[in-house]
């Protein structure tokens, strides 16, 4: 009886956390929506790019355990081949972003295959080797125009009919990238995939132990995560009309880390937050100049030291307490 009062309540908790969940995600539409009527449409559309970006990186180590100090690579690929390809080929805009993420996700498999062998810090560093590697090439490769970048990429007409060079309807474009691919993540973490995966990152000899091949796990995983990166950086290249050494340089990748931390790592919508709070940071204090990365850095120490589950996630914990 008492296991059976176990398993009830359990089922319960879930129950009542996926309602909240709900609840969080309904208000979030609603609010996004909103926002092109009241605040500036392409700062928006900034911060749903980088959003998902910190979605993607965070299904990787909130819930698959991997320490990527690499993913820029994965964004800055995406934008450069989506801009060449809207640009110089004269694709569609929904082409351009498919092609982009699409060389992602091939780039993923190939880096994936190379790090997934080793763990913890060494695959850290792995990554962040394999993204200079990725950087140094860009910057000499004659496609990318180096340190000028591919300039005044055309936003086109979306399936012909839209054209995006209006600022509200390349906004809802973007609106609806980010949420497909933000419920993508959210059903991949809820799949029977995502709980083995929560399992390796948990105990990976135990899940070994029941049969589980963790390293095909982790790589899907990672494929996923650099796919989805990817379509974050090829929709960034379209909204900037630019792609350039910003989005493969070591120091993005070390931003999104930020976020996912200051939002909640291993949360559905803390990556969201973070993305939200790093990205209005660098908007509206730009007139400080380099003091914006000390202030990031007081507010990153402030967190780790005082939020340690990051933001929604210190919000989600007190929730849980009796009141």
């Amino acid at each position: 009886m008492a296991s059976e009062d176990r398993a009830a309540a359990g089922v319960t908790r879930e129950e009542g956390s996926l309602g909240h969940q709900r609840i969080a995600f309904t208000v979030m539409v609603v609010l996004f929506v909103l926002a092109p009527f009241v605040f500036y449409p392409v700062f928006l559309m900034k911060a749903l790019t980088f959003a998902l970006f910190a979605c993607a990186f965070n299904l990787l180590i909130g819930f698959g355990g991997l320490l990527s100090f690499g993913h820029a690579m994965f964004l800055g690929t995406a934008g450069y081949v989506c801009a060449h390809a809207a640009k110089e080929w004269g694709f569609n805009p929904e082409f351009a972003i498919l092609f982009g993420t699409g060389a992602s996700a091939l780039l993923g498999i190939v880096t994936g295959l190379l790090a997934i062998r080793r763990q913890g810090i060494y695959f850290a560093m792995i990554t962040l080797a394999l993204a200079q590697m990725i950087f140094f090439f860009y910057v000499q490769t004659p496609f990318t125009k180096g340190e000028d970048g591919i300039q005044a990429v055309p936003r086109g007409m979306l399936f012909g009919a839209i054209d995006l060079s209006r600022p509200l309807a390349m906004y809802f474009f973007v609106l609806v990238i980010f949420l497909a691919g933000f419920l993508l993540i959210y059903r991949i973490i809820h799949s029977p995939f995502g709980q083995v995966l929560k399992a390796i990152r948990e105990n990976e000899p135990r899940a070994i132990s029941l049969g589980y091949r963790t390293d095909q796990y982790k790589l899907l995983a990672f494929v996923l995560s650099a796919t989805l990166a990817g379509l974050a950086g090829a929709t960034k290249a379209l909204v900037f009309q630019l792609a350039s050494l910003t989005d493969v340089h070591w120091t993005m990748s070390g931003e999104v880390v930020l976020m996912t931390l200051l939002g909640g790592l291993g949360t559905v919508f803390g990556p969201v937050v973070g993305a939200f709070i790093i990205i209005t940071m660098e908007n509206y204090l730009a007139a400080l100049g380099q003091w914006v990365t000390v202030i990031q850095g007081a507010i990153f120490v402030a967190c780790v030291l005082a939020f340690r589950r990051g933001i929604i996630g210190e919000l989600g914990h007190w929730l849980k307490k009796p009141l």
